[in-house]
């Protein structure tokens, strides 16, 4: 895979323009960060259906139907809530491609089992879903930016994995 340094929204949002494809995101600790990179990006207009900030547990089970027995037995900070998370969004929006972004963005909240820069992204391309857990490291706004700029390169590979170039 081609190492993506900067701005890899530029590429995501030319190949899913050039496949007629449509992405929603829904994001906890990133804040609505994975949107505003892709809104960065003249023309996603056509690519973008929608985005929410689902923070709290209580939001994550309303708007994208995450379970409170997945939240119960592994908390928001999983592997279970970013794929329930990703696969919610792109059902409820409609669309081909999604993005799930959970995790602790820190200083505080940590624990041994679930330590601040603890991250989970979810990804989805039509019938293909991949969750990716990373350790990052820096405050909080490093934190969110590198999962920022994580989940958009491995969307960006999972894209060209399913043969959209």
């Amino acid at each position: 895979m081609e190492k993506i340094t900067q701005h890899p929204e530029e590429p995501v949002v030319a190949l899913l323009r050039r496949h007629g494809l449509t992405i929603a995101t829904a994001e906890s600790c990133t804040g609505g960060l994975v949107a505003a990179a892709l809104i960065n990006v003249s023309g996603v207009s056509e690519v973008l259906k929608e985005s929410y900030i689902t923070y709290s547990d209580e939001t994550k089970e309303k708007i994208l139907h995450v379970s409170k027995a997945t939240l119960d037995a592994y908390t928001a900070v999983s592997e279970q809530t970013a794929r329930e998370m990703v696969q919610g969004v792109t059902q409820i929006a409609g669309c081909d491609v999604g993005i799930s972004v959970t995790g602790i963005a820190g200083p505080e909240g940590g624990s041994e089992d679930c330590p601040v820069g603890l991250v989970y992204i979810g990804l989805k391309v039509s019938d293909a879903v991949r969750i990716l857990r990373f350790q990052f490291s820096g405050n909080r706004m490093a934190v969110r930016t590198q999962a920022v700029t994580k989940a958009l390169e491995e969307l960006l590979a999972l894209l060209r994995e399913e043969g959209y170039q």
